[in-house]
């Protein structure tokens, strides 16, 4: 899991394009992307928390939508774009609105879930605006092809992947509603 060649068996090149920046690792077969993103390439924003998948806390958006980069095997991801919470602002860059907007309403306290919790939200974002519904989204209301209401019901079931365990969740529902007016 380095930038150095190797022949072992176990290990591939891949290409990963991470917040703008091609880069070409080799990676060990077993290696997720949230480890290779940490440990290899330095972006230590995602947070490994419960390893499985079930707390959003190594949430990442690949090739745009949302994903759990603890889930994802690197070597699979050859190729794909990633963007983790470095890269929705880059350094010296204003914050991202919804950065901003947890920081205005307060929607962190121990802030160990933020960086998915971001990612999360700018998943849902573009996921609502491309007209993807959810579990809640009424089948008579929504319109067809068109993006869909974020409501708070909204807002809560798309974020539900993510785990905050300070409980932090009305502010951080409270931030998505302010990027969206």
């Amino acid at each position: 899991m380095s930038e150095q060649s190797t022949s072992s068996p176990y290990q591939s090149s891949v290409t990963l394009r991470v917040n703008g920046t091609p880069r070409t690792l080799t990676v060990d077969h077993r290696a997720t992307l949230l480890d290779v993103l940490r440990e290899d390439l330095g972006l230590t924003g995602a947070k490994k928390g419960c390893d499985h998948g079930q707390c959003g806390a190594c949430t990442v958006l690949v090739d745009g939508r949302r994903a759990n980069g603890c889930l994802l095997l690197a070597v699979a991801q050859d190729g794909s774009t990633v963007t983790t919470v470095e890269g929705l602002a880059p350094e010296g860059a204003p914050l991202h609105p919804l950065q901003q907007a947890f920081l205005d309403r307060d929607a962190l306290q121990c802030g160990y879930c933020t960086p998915g919790q971001l990612c999360s939200a700018a998943g849902l974002l573009a996921e609502a605006a491309a007209g993807h519904p959810s579990y809640v989204t009424d089948p008579a209301a929504a319109p067809a092809q068109g993006p869909v209401v974020l409501t708070p019901e909204e807002i809560r079931e798309r974020m539900s992947g993510n785990l905050c365990r300070c409980g932090a969740y009305p502010h951080i529902v409270q931030a998505v509603e302010d990027v969206i007016r």
